[in-house]
């Protein structure tokens, strides 16, 4: 069974877009590997959250992964920082990590150009951090978006550099996780490209009714067709798109049919989409609350986790300080 390790954004409440796309498959994975998923609150400290929203931003991310469908029984899951192998680890890679080779990553640029007043060694060092993530547990697989990338290179470059350096082969060189299929893009409400946080362009699973609806009847459209079975534009596809998500197949075939004979009403269609959305995320939305509010039930969970990741960890700290040399006399 193969080991995987993927990281969870301690910043980013879950949406739509998480739902059907990684999320589904994390549900699965869990059931087919060993899995070890964490909430990665040490890498948000680059931004200085202040604390009430960092630990309120780790409880609400856990309950929307606990009510998705993560089971604590299943996979790992646990907090980034309950884990002091994880820092000692970024330490030890630090010193064979150079400062030519990160300052060269395309994340490190950008937030370069984005933020140029907090340009802090966290971020010049983000990689290793996520090296350390990762090779703490021997990961095999990662699951990582074309943003991470680079990031799962320079992972595999360290554990190589470790290895080669020490004359030992002992950490993996993880590989991307190819989920075996092409993940569903759910489109966002700005007219284009696919639903995020960073877009603001998303529905969040635990959004009010009100708010939903808000977002929806927000939506991008056009003019509306003027000929029989017109070619839709982007935003028009986007809504049709998120209606074949959620809504009954009946209710996309009356508007896709409206659509077609011109007689399209794109207010009725939203009220209809935001509708749909509310009674698809109440489920969820009500686990959420329930969960969050649970404390007995959270404490008992990250315990859980952190038992089970720290032993792993605590296994693979052994072994770096025996072959480094670093041992009690």
């Amino acid at each position: 069974m193969e080991k995987v390790v993927s990281g969870i954004r301690s910043t980013g409440n879950l949406h739509l877009g998480n739902y059907y796309g990684a999320l589904s498959n994390f549900v699965k994975m869990q059931h087919e590997h060993e899995c070890y998923f964490f909430i990665a609150d040490y890498h948000s400290l680059t931004t200085y959250p202040n604390p009430e929203d960092l630990h309120g931003n780790v409880r609400q991310i856990l309950s929307e992964y606990l009510a998705a469908g993560i089971d604590p029984d299943a996979a790992t899951l646990y907090i980034q920082s309950d884990l002091p192998e994880i820092p000692e680890l970024y330490l030890l890679l630090n010193m064979n990590a150079y400062v030519g080779e990160l300052e060269r990553t395309t994340s490190f640029k950008e937030k370069v150009r984005s933020q140029p007043n907090n340009v802090n060694a966290g971020l010049l060092t983000y990689p290793v951090l996520m090296a350390a993530d990762i090779i703490v547990h021997h990961a095999s697989k990662v699951p990582v978006g074309k943003d991470q990338e680079q990031h799962l290179e320079m992972t595999r470059r360290f554990a190589r550099r470790f290895n080669n350096m020490y004359q030992q082969e002992y950490f993996p060189e993880p590989e991307p996780y190819n989920f075996g299929q092409e993940l569903l893009k759910v489109p966002g409400l700005d007219g284009s490209g696919k639903m995020g946080k960073t877009e603001g362009n998303a529905i969040f699973l635990a959004d009010e009714p009100k708010v939903i609806r808000k977002k929806v009847m927000k939506a991008v459209t056009d003019a509306g067709p003027t000929e029989y079975n017109q070619e839709m534009a982007e935003p028009i596809q986007n809504i049709f798109t998120l209606m074949k998500i959620v809504s009954h197949a009946e209710t996309y075939d009356y508007y896709l049919d409206q659509y077609n004979n011109c007689k399209i009403r794109y207010g009725d269609m939203k009220k209809q989409l935001a509708g749909d959305i509310i009674d698809f995320t109440e489920p969820l939305r009500e686990k959420i609350k329930s969960i969050s509010s649970d404390d007995p039930y959270l404490k008992k969970v990250v315990k859980k986790g952190r038992d089970k990741a720290r032993a792993s960890a605590a296994q693979t700290i052994k072994d770096v300080r025996r072959i480094i040399g670093i041992e009690a006399f």
